[in-house]
C-alpha cells in the first residue's frame, strides 16, 4: 500500500489547535494541562493560552528508538497531575495508542485530548479535531523544511 502524506504548516497546527480549545470549553475548566512531549507541546502552549491554563507539565514518552517502534519507556513523568483528575492532556497526533496507553496507565482521570487521530489510536483519546487514515502519515511544520522540488514534467520521463 502507497504511503499517503498530509502537510500540516504552522497556521494550519494553529488553527487546528485553537479548534481544539473551542471543543474542549465545555469540558473545563482544568487546573492545568500536560503536553506530551515532544509533539504534543505547541498544540498545548495554544491551548492552555486559549484557556487560560497558566498551569503548564509535561510528560515524555519514548516509543521511537533510531526510528523504530520499541518499548514505550516514561523518561519524565508529569510531576503536578497527580492521577490526572481534572488535568487536560494533550498531544499533537494518537496514532497506534501506544502512547496514549502508558499516559493512561499514568493518569487515567485525566481528559486526553490530541490535534489528529488515527483509527486505532482514536478510542484512547476523548477529544480531537481531525481523523486520518490510519496508512498516512502527518508531516508536521517541526519535521519539514520547504526546499526546491522539481516540476511535475521534469518528474514524468516526458
Amino acid at each position: 500500500m502507497a504511503q499517503k502524506y498530509f502537510t500540516v504548516g504552522w497556521e494550519q497546527l494553529h488553527r487546528d489547535s485553537k479548534a481544539l480549545a473551542w471543543r474542549l470549553m465545555e469540558h473545563g475548566p482544568f487546573k492545568g494541562v500536560v503536553a506530551i512531549t515532544r509533539g504534543g507541546m505547541i498544540p498545548a502552549t495554544i491551548v492552555a493560552r486559549e484557556l487560560e491554563c497558566r498551569l503548564l507539565e509535561t510528560i515524555s514518552v519514548v516509543t521511537y528508538h533510531e526510528e523504530a517502534m520499541g518499548e514505550p519507556q516514561v523518561v519524565k513523568p508529569p510531576l503536578a497531575a497527580g492521577d490526572g483528575e481534572g488535568w487536560l492532556v494533550i498531544d499533537d497526533l494518537v496514532d497506534t495508542g501506544t502512547t496514549a496507553r502508558v499516559v493512561r496507565g499514568l493518569l487515567p482521570r485525566a481528559h486526553l485530548a490530541t490535534v489528529y487521530a488515527k483509527p486505532a489510536g482514536k478510542p484512547l483519546v476523548d477529544t480531537f479535531i481531525t481523523e486520518v487514515s490510519q496508512d498516512t502519515w502527518i508531516l508536521f511544520p517541526w519535521d519539514t523544511e520547504a526546499q526546491f522540488i522539481p516540476p511535475i514534467a521534469r518528474t514524468a520521463g516526458r
